[in-house]
């Protein structure tokens, strides 16, 4: 864990709002960001985005404290609270600060980093990082840009909860003391997922309904009875024949007896 020192940020008041102005901003090379004092109340400012980009990019996260100096007027201490960026472009698109003390606690979320290669990782289980951050209070002088977790001692089936870390003491730790922080999951056997997998390509089967007593399957059931059907068109058909042959020499031997 190492502490963050303060960097500056020359920032100006935003007059104007709305969406028309902020895509001016943004065409101009400018970003808008609010500053929030610790009554709630908020400012709206304006800032170039390359500076701030500069500026953030000394840092492992997005935790810092800032002096900010809003032109002609006082500086003040701010925590980076939020920066929205681009999803699709990773540009910075706003940035809130919130007004601290630095003589006063402030409860704030500091990030978790995974150091180190679980000898359960090797044996081929997988790492599972659950918690991302850990909530404490502490005095703004105090704050870390990043707690600092070495998980190489992990085999399948261990973890690490929160409980079981090594804060410094100045912490507070609000976060509960048994939540997972990372733990290494046991493989999943091929043998388990290759049915599954086989299953999905798998061409779809006919169900066979279960035999009656004294019948065959239905697919069996259904080809006698297409068997017996196709029999007895022809017993029919034959007998239509039959039937002309019959009506035509009686219809030859009336015409002889009218002659």
């Amino acid at each position: 864990m190492g502490a963050m020192e303060a960097a500056k940020l020359v920032v100006e008041a935003r007059e104007k709002s709305g969406t028309t102005e902020v895509r001016r901003l943004r065409r101009d090379g400018m970003i808008p960001g609010i500053v929030y004092n610790e009554k709630g109340e908020s400012r709206p400012v304006q800032l170039d985005r390359h500076d701030f980009d500069m500026l953030m990019r000394k840092h492992r996260s997005e935790n810092v404290i800032l002096d900010i100096e809003i032109k002609g007027q006082d500086s003040r201490k701010v925590l980076v609270k939020e920066v929205q960026h681009n999803v699709l472009t990773g540009a910075t698109l706003h940035a809130d600060f919130l007004e601290i003390s630095m003589t006063r606690k402030m409860r704030v979320g500091i990030p978790i980093r995974l150091v180190g290669d679980p000898v359960g990782v090797t044996a081929g289980g997988v790492l599972d990082h659950s918690l991302r951050e850990l909530e404490v209070e502490c005095l703004p002088t105090d704050l870390v840009e990043f707690i600092t977790v070495d998980v190489s001692g992990l085999a399948i089936g261990n973890n690490i909860s929160v409980g079981m870390l090594d804060v410094d003491p100045k912490f507070h730790v609000v976060t509960g003391a048994n939540v997972s922080v990372a733990s290494v999951l046991a493989p999943t056997l091929e043998e388990e997922v290759a049915p599954a997998e086989a299953a999905e390509g798998a061409e779809p089967e006919l169900i066979k309904k279960p035999a009656k007593e004294g019948e065959g399957e239905e697919g069996e059931g259904e080809g006698e009875a297409k068997g017996k059907s196709a029999d007895k068109g022809k017993a029919a058909e034959a007998k239509g024949k039959a039937a002309d042959s019959e009506a035509k020499p009686k219809g030859k031997e009336g015409g002889k007896g009218k002659a």
